[in-house]
């Protein structure tokens, strides 16, 4: 009798056991503070900032194993334009990443200037209706009263109207 064959996975198992090696030459534990950046510390600075490493400082060889360790250096790559703002934010940055962590694992920043890399978020293309597609969608939702339901189901029926126009071509 054959085994059962594995139920397909998602890569993200997988890419944190890839990533692990490399994130922890950098002094990052796992990779969710490159990935959690924009929310800690805010869109447009995350723009032109990039997180590159933690510097952890060495435990001395008498130090107790259960105690935590002493705070780490936060090494930042950002652009030049927004050092001095970054420079001055830098405690606000430090207690939401710590914040983030839930413990007081950050003590201070050091800044790197140099290029970032620019993670450039596409917006999917408007799909285009013939006006008799959009009129059909809009005899759909003409019954709804509130606004907002109104323009949700009008954009989703436009969007189903135009899935389904383009697998006909």
């Amino acid at each position: 009798m054959r085994r059962p064959r594995p139920l397909a996975r998602p890569l993200a198992e997988f890419l944190e056991v890839c990533l692990s090696p490399s994130l922890a030459a950098q002094g990052f534990a796992t990779s969710d503070i490159i990935m959690a950046w924009p929310e800690i510390v805010g869109e447009r600075l995350s723009g032109f900032t990039q997180p590159l490493k933690i510097e952890w400082k060495r435990k001395p060889a008498h130090a107790d194993p259960e105690a935590r360790p002493e705070p780490a250096t936060l090494v930042v790559r950002v652009e030049s334009a927004f050092a001095l703002e970054l420079q001055h934010m830098a405690p606000i940055i430090i207690d939401r990443v710590n914040t983030y962590y839930g413990w007081r694992c950050i003590g201070k920043i050091v800044l790197k200037q140099g290029p970032v890399r620019r993670i450039e978020k596409r917006k999917p293309a408007a799909p285009s209706l013939t006006p008799a597609e959009k009129a059909k969608v809009s005899s759909a939702v003409a019954g709804i009263a509130e606004d907002g339901l109104k323009a949700a189901l009008d954009r989703l029926g436009q969007a189903i109207v135009s899935s389904g126009s383009r697998t006909k071509e």
